[in-house]
């Protein structure tokens, strides 16, 4: 059982973490127009501003709906994961979901 553990936590920790640039082509090519256009801030910008506030959480990336204007930023922890959507225009955290 030992074992199982060890190969599970020693598998987690060399999966990649997902950055912006895995982001499907199409989400990249938005939300690089509407940054371009001045009408969003930057994923990093974001990236800056959440990620401290979910300490203990692995960060595996963003999506971008083009649409809604809104990043939604995805951990995991302890095998559960959660969103956090962001409003990509102010930067606030419009909500979260499990």
């Amino acid at each position: 059982m030992n074992r199982a553990i060890a190969l599970i936590a020693a598998s987690l920790a060399l999966l990649p973490v997902t950055s912006h640039a895995q982001q499907r082509p199409d989400e990249q090519n938005e939300a690089r127009r509407d940054l371009r256009a001045g009408n969003v801030r930057s994923l990093r910008d974001i990236e800056r501003r959440v990620l401290p506030t979910k300490p203990g959480m692995q960060y595996l990336g963003p999506e971008y709906d083009p649409s809604a204007m809104v990043y939604r930023l995805k951990f995991i922890r302890d095998g559960r994961v959660m969103f956090v959507d962001v409003d990509a225009k102010t930067g606030q955290v419009l909500g979260e979901s499990r």
